[in-house]
């Protein structure tokens, strides 16, 4: 069953280009987190409130689901790939893997911060300082990440790795997210 992200559709059989439409999945949410930084000390709007809600739900359930797939999926196979470009490529991995730890604190505070206001209608002003300085650096950490795993992590994987491998990489995948890929994937 192929997996719907932005406006394409892309499959398990095609681990690299899933992952990076999780890539645009993540910029679409990062810009529904930045725009409603932007109202943040006024009461949320139906709008504001479904969009915000709909981000923190993404960043707490999916987002999560993305980093394992990086992480237990395609780094380890990377690693053991015996290659000189890829052996350039594995020295970039440790700052990726280090981004995902340094932005997990930064979501929780944003998930408490954002369930608070959707909660009680309001931040106070330090709050609202807070949650935009945090959405900013989320922002500017991810747009880095997503840079350097699409320009030069997924492309050199998808040449790098089996066809075995990336089935296999698109079954952990879909098990991570309950969905069974068809025999075509």
């Amino acid at each position: 069953m192929p997996v719907q992200i932005g406006a394409t559709a892309a499959n398990f059989a095609d681990p690299t280009s899933l992952l990076s439409d999780c890539h645009r999945r993540i910029e679409v949410f990062l810009k529904v987190l930045q725009g409603v930084a932007k109202v943040a000390g006024r009461p949320l709007t139906d709008e504001a409130r479904q969009s915000l809600d709909a981000a923190l739900r993404y960043f707490r359930e999916a987002a999560p689901k993305h980093t394992a797939d990086e992480e237990e999926s395609l780094f380890p196979r990377l690693r053991r790939i015996e290659d000189s470009n890829v052996a350039a490529v594995f020295s970039g991995l440790e700052p990726l893997e280090e981004d995902h730890r340094r932005v997990a604190p930064l979501h929780a505070r944003v998930e408490t911060l954002g369930q608070q206001w959707l909660t009680m209608g309001s931040l106070t002003l330090s709050e609202v300082e807070e949650f935009r300085t945090l959405v900013a650096e989320l922002a500017v950490t991810y747009g880095e990440h997503i840079h350097v795993e699409d320009s030069v992590v997924f492309p050199l994987a998808a040449k790098v790795l089996s066809s075995d491998e990336k089935v296999a990489i698109g079954k952990e995948m879909a098990g991570r997210r309950n969905v069974r890929p068809s025999v075509h994937e």
